[in-house]
């Protein structure tokens, strides 16, 4: 009755081969898993390794002759004056997403073309001290997202279709007022100073020089919305009512007015901009947020590519500004790969295909990992 113990190690030691063959194999997979996770479910992560791998790229192609200019520091610097108004309006279209509802503002162009008339008239018309005269121009932004606000929050039109007739309405009334033409008195093309390029301070002569923008608009608006975002009660409630509208209800938070403060803010940071195109193109243009296909969809596409959900509740600050440079320098290697007007036409496909590609990326994402 004893003679089956002796038999029990050895198929102890049976079954020992193929547990230690099998733990190996998990092992292994786990960590391309966990890879793959990282590039999916941190969309910073993602953004950095398609910046590296951009620039990686563009620089084989200089080296090997392909491109018309030189593809490097200095001119990756300079690139980046166009990056200024793209990320910051980018940032106007993540706290309107996130606060869901089918938050959008399309009307993000047209504000910046009515305020930089604004802005031109009060500074280089009436005289008025640039510190009055930008503020006055924040807030004449403010208003112009407050209707919005109210339209989309209280009166309940969907933020698509409001925020397109506003656009229609501030766009009439930037030309209106400017009488079509562009305001360029010596006080405007003084402002170009504002935008222009700098050396860094310390460390400037062994780095290109950097639009001075980079630090006196855009900096300080990704502080200020980050703390908006992640430190303040209000930042709290933006995600709340994006991702459960009832839910934010049944917890005591006022939806509407909180919506409504988020277009406010679009608005307010809309008339940033337009002070920085004003200081940019040293002239007052009512069109300068419409012309071509307008700052609105490529605003749209930052965010979204920045991992934005469209559902509302999600997106960080990191992500706009990664996206915004990946945009911008692959706009400029494109200008060199493929000059003349055939490269412009390449920058719209590839801003068209770097959206299907965002949206598809938050689609798997949410429904994969359940964030972004």
């Amino acid at each position: 009755m004893t003679a089956p113990a002796p038999s029990t190690p050895s198929a102890s030691a049976g079954a020992a081969s193929p547990t230690t063959t099998t733990t190996t194999v998990p092992t292994q997979r786990s960590w391309g898993s966990r890879v793959i996770s990282a590039l999916l479910t941190q969309r910073v992560v993602l953004l950095a390794v398609l910046i590296v791998l951009l620039v990686a790229v563009m620089t084989s192609l200089d080296a090997a002759g392909a491109l018309s200019g030189a593809y490097n520091a200095d001119y990756l610097a300079a690139a980046l004056i166009s990056a200024v108004p793209l990320a910051l309006l980018g940032l106007a279209q993540l706290i309107v997403i996130a606060s869901g509802r089918g938050g959008i503002d399309l009307s993000v162009g047209a504000i910046v073309s009515l305020t930089g008339i604004v802005f031109g008239y009060l500074y280089g018309v009436a005289n008025v001290p640039l510190v009055v005269a930008i503020v006055l121009t924040v807030l004449a932004g403010a208003v112009c997202g407050a209707i919005n606000g109210i339209l989309v929050s209280y009166i309940g039109f969907p933020a698509l279709i409001a925020t397109l007739a506003t656009f229609y309405m501030y766009r009439s009334l930037a030309l209106v007022l400017s009488g079509q033409k562009p305001i360029s008195s010596p006080q405007i093309q003084d402002f170009y100073s504002a935008a222009s390029a700098v050396e860094l301070p310390l460390i400037g002569g062994a780095l290109p020089l950097v639009p001075l923008g980079v630090f006196t608009f855009l900096l300080p608006a990704v502080v200020i919305v980050w703390v908006l975002l992640n430190k303040t009660t209000w930042g709290r409630r933006i995600y709340a009512i994006g991702t459960n509208d009832t839910a934010a209800v049944w917890a005591g938070i006022a939806t509407r007015p909180t919506r409504a403060s988020a277009y406010v803010i679009s608005g307010a940071i809309s008339s940033i901009v337009a002070v920085y195109t004003v200081a940019q193109f040293a002239s007052a243009r009512p069109d300068a947020g419409t012309s071509g296909n307008g700052m609105a969809l490529p605003a749209i596409t930052i965010a979204v590519l920045g991992g934005v959900a469209i559902t509302g509740g999600i997106g960080r600050v990191a992500g706009i500004v990664l996206a915004t440079v990946l945009v911008v320098w692959l706009n400029a290697g494109i200008l060199l790969l493929v000059p003349g007007n055939e490269g412009t036409q390449m920058q719209l496909f590839a801003l068209g295909a770097v959206l299907i590609f965002a949206a598809l990326l938050n689609g798997l994402t949410k429904r994969r990992f359940g964030g972004i």
